[in-house]
């Protein structure tokens, strides 16, 4: 894909644009967040060394379709000589271009990928809401008084909505560079924890117990690694974007920081806590300790100011996409936010009524980022290249089909047992 000629990233008028340094700090951040603090329990399913081997190939797959789809989108806004094709937009056009089968169906997909972006991002802040007061409350408990969780999930969604009402994506930077110092402050201190009183290595499982345990697994390093909408945002707002991809892109770069990064708290928080590890290690950190407590706080205040950047996704699709699509709505702030806040009270709603972490964080992972990362960047590659080559023995072809059989593989068996265990968490209360 991609010859001379017409050059999207000179035609693209954005309005703020990131700079590079604050495109990586955004970036690092929205991948950064409470997926790291359940890799432990990631572990616990695989085994340490299934762990390593399958958080090393996971996160390559996962950034390779993050890759593959942005190029996509490039390639997409080159044949239509435009500055910027969107995700949806892409699929459109691609599936335009493809075989009938996949013609006759190309307006369809363009509110499918809207629907399941929103969705990936709406579970990711679902699950930021139910973290930030698992801690709250585990605070409260010690300082206040003691109090269910349901009522703790409500009062946080009060003091999300100040925060959510800021609508530029680059006024939200310097609440990532403090997130950053917070969250990475706060696991150095969980390290220390780790390292304390760590067992023999040989008392922990080296592989998987069953097969049937790996989309569980591939669903939070997934959570983990991946945050497709804030991805795509960051790229379509910088100044330079041209330096987003390759071997030395900034989303490379994130992506080995951020592997390694999980790698080694995933390691080091199944060896320390074994099958007992929670479904945030946070959780398993001494309560009635002073600097422990101060962790729990750190790190919730360091998802609290990550709340807004992954809202951020789904309120710009609903106005930009829906709403305001001709720029003709009359008001469009005053019902932005509006919007913004309708949103932040139907995740507290869904928060005190599934208030369990494990299983949430598996099946936005498992759900969402399969079909974003993997399914969907390989059928637009597939198409985008029906009339043209697919390589030497069709080698294009092949490998996207076994992504799309792993992604569908990772997306039916994880979400079932994700939902089959907040359905019996539900159940027994």
């Amino acid at each position: 894909m991609g010859d001379g000629g017409y050059n999207p990233y000179d035609n693209r008028d954005v309005e703020k644009p990131l700079s590079t340094c604050e495109a990586f700090m955004t970036l690092l951040k929205c991948v950064i967040g409470t997926g790291i603090l359940s890799m432990p329990l990631a572990f616990k399913y695989c085994g340490i060394i299934g762990g390593v081997v399958m958080t090393t190939l996971c996160t390559a797959l996962v950034i390779y379709g993050m890759q593959l789809l942005i190029k996509c989108m490039i390639e997409s806004s080159r044949r239509n000589q435009v500055g910027y094709m969107n995700f949806p937009e892409t699929m459109v056009f691609s599936f335009s271009v493809g075989p009938k089968c996949c013609q006759s169906i190309s307006k369809g997909v363009s509110p499918l990928v809207d629907i399941i972006l929103c969705i990936a991002h709406y579970g990711v802040n679902v699950v930021y809401h139910v973290f930030v007061s698992i801690h709250f409350k585990e605070l409260s408990d010690i300082y206040i008084t003691t109090c269910d969780l349901r009522v703790v999930c409500a009062i946080v969604g009060l003091l999300f909505l100040p925060l959510f009402l800021v609508r530029q994506l680059k006024y939200l930077v310097p609440f990532s560079i403090i997130a950053n110092i917070l969250i990475y402050l706060s696991l150095c201190t969980i390290c220390y924890y780790m390292f304390r009183g760590l067992p023999n290595l040989s008392d922990n499982r080296m592989l998987p117990l069953s097969v049937l345990d790996i989309p569980i697994f591939v669903g939070i390093v997934m959570f983990a690694t991946s945050s497709v909408g804030v991805m795509l945002a960051v790229e379509a707002k910088m100044a330079k974007p041209a330096l987003y991809l390759g071997w030395f892109g900034i989303l490379s770069l994130c992506a080995v920081f951020v592997c390694l990064t999980n790698m080694i708290f995933g390691f080091l928080g199944y060896w320390r806590y074994g099958d007992n590890i929670a479904a945030s290690v946070t959780i398993n950190l001494p309560g009635k300790e002073i600097v422990a407590q101060l962790t729990k706080l750190g790190i919730a205040l360091a998802v609290y100011f990550t709340y807004p950047l992954s809202g951020y996704v789904p309120i710009e699709i609903i106005m930009n996409h829906y709403l305001n699509k001709n720029g003709k709505l009359k008001h469009p702030h005053m019902i932005e936010y509006i919007i913004r806040i309708a949103f932040v009270i139907v995740i507290t709603l869904n928060a005190i009524a599934f208030p369990n972490l494990g299983p949430l964080v598996a099946l936005v992972g498992a759900f969402a980022i399969s079909l974003l990362n993997l399914i969907f960047p390989c059928c637009i590659e597939m198409c985008l290249l029906y009339h043209d080559s697919y390589g030497r023995l069709k080698w294009i072809l092949i490998k996207n089909i076994l992504m799309i059989i792993f992604g569908m593989f990772v997306l039916c068996y994880g979400s079932y047992s994700a939902i089959r265990d907040m359905v019996q968490d539900y159940s027994r209360k």
